[in-house]
């Protein structure tokens, strides 16, 4: 199976080794950020430093000229990732053999949210999620469609995959996070993640709802969960406790919302790139989802892009979905985690490749080659060659 690594351009850019140690693993191809969100990330084996510290949401390569004069634009990176980073690392990393894909964050930016409030999704309370950038608004919109095509054409990419394409919500990996105090199964999850910023209040109303009253039905739906009652999760549980008519509008225009803004995306990133480029989405096969891997319909979005990356981390059961809809040629890559210290298992690599091509999986993804111990690379490269 073609088997692609996870790679931060700081992992490989001062390391003249890290091409080559890639390489070794048995990996075909690595998916290099070329625009990312703020993180904190080890370099266990890099000369020159262990912790990387990405301050804000960035493009790690120099933005051209379409940018000026907007109020919505990109940043560069600071020291953490400077000058042409991307570049500099993917032609490293070509040099060792290696195919080389752009990875692409798209609607996940805290800085965007901190700079430009308005822009964020506002959950039924009125709370602001500033990591969370509502997909609804015609400039953010704008936006992301620019910043795909950008970031995914990058000199020398084969391919691109295009990272929270679509809605992100309440579930963040934030600094000190302390929202687990409650227990949000799939239904709190999505009730708490329902945007009601002026364009979604407008969108909701097209669809029959009067947003005031859906805003005070989402409340009232919490609040059990808040009080502990259990949260039994999937859509029953939303219809449940939102009730089945504003159920559906929510999902309606959430789902339609997604769906044009991934076309557009996708669109756009092929009419910037050569012939033969590929474009892939982190998408889970349940659209109500929200995240990384946003929620997205496999029959759909396998008629729009050339593939899916599918987060296999507890198992390999969101394959099947998508395999059921595959298309020919069409890509439906596994992306297990080989990081143990972040809950992976590279020493079940080969036996969890067997699963999931059982299920459907016609490539591998490997997160991440950067972050993991040299142990784990050790397995990975074991698992590889068994394959």
């Amino acid at each position: 199976m073609k088997t692609s690594a996870f790679v931060y351009p700081w992992d490989v850019n001062g390391d003249p080794e890290a091409p080559a140690r890639i390489a070794a693993l048995g990996v075909h191809q690595v998916t290099l950020a070329s625009a990312y969100h703020s993180t904190r990330a080890v370099t266990p084996r890099h000369p020159r430093h262990r912790i990387v510290t990405a301050e804000h949401a960035a493009v790690l390569y120099p933005a051209d000229a379409r940018w000026e004069g907007r109020t919505l634009r990109p940043h560069p990176a600071g020291d953490w990732a400077p000058g042409d980073a991307y570049g500099e690392a993917a032609r490293a990393l070509a040099g060792a053999g290696l195919e080389v894909h752009t990875w692409v964050v798209l609607a996940h930016n805290s800085r965007l949210g901190a700079e430009h409030p308005d822009t964020s999704v506002v959950n039924a309370y009125g709370d602001r999620y500033p990591w969370a950038p509502c997909i609804a608004q015609p400039a953010t919109r704008a936006y992301l469609v620019d910043l795909a095509a950008e970031a995914a054409v990058r000199p020398g990419a084969a391919g691109t995959e295009l990272e929270s394409l679509g809605w992100y919500g309440l579930q963040h990996l934030h600094a000190h996070d302390k929202t687990g105090g409650v227990a949000l199964g799939d239904a709190g999850q999505y009730l708490m993640s329902l945007c009601f910023c002026p364009v979604c209040r407008e969108g909701y109303g097209a669809r029959g709802q009067d947003a005031d009253e859906l805003a005070a039905a989402v409340r009232t739906a919490l609040e059990p969960l808040w009080r502990g009652a259990p949260d039994d999760g999937g859509w029953a549980a939303v219809q449940k406790l939102l009730g089945e008519g504003p159920a559906a509008a929510t999902r309606a225009w959430r789902d339609d919302t997604a769906r044009t803004l991934q076309e557009a995306a996708v669109a756009a990133v092929r009419a910037a790139a050569p012939e033969g480029f590929q474009v892939l989405l982190h998408a889970d096969p349940v659209t109500y989802h929200v995240g990384a891997n946003p929620g997205v319909d496999p029959a759909h979005i396998l008629s729009v892009a050339d593939g899916v990356v599918v987060p296999c981390a507890g198992g390999p059961g969101l394959l099947t979905p998508f395999a059921e809809q595959r298309r020919r040629n069409a890509v439906i890559a596994a992306n297990l985690t080989v990081v143990s210290g972040m809950g992976g298992s590279p020493g079940t690599l080969a036996a969890d490749a067997a699963r999931a091509r059982e299920r459907g999986a016609t490539e591998l993804r490997l997160y991440h080659a950067g972050l993991a111990s040299d142990g784990d690379l050790e397995a990975v490269r074991k698992g590889l060659s068994a394959l």
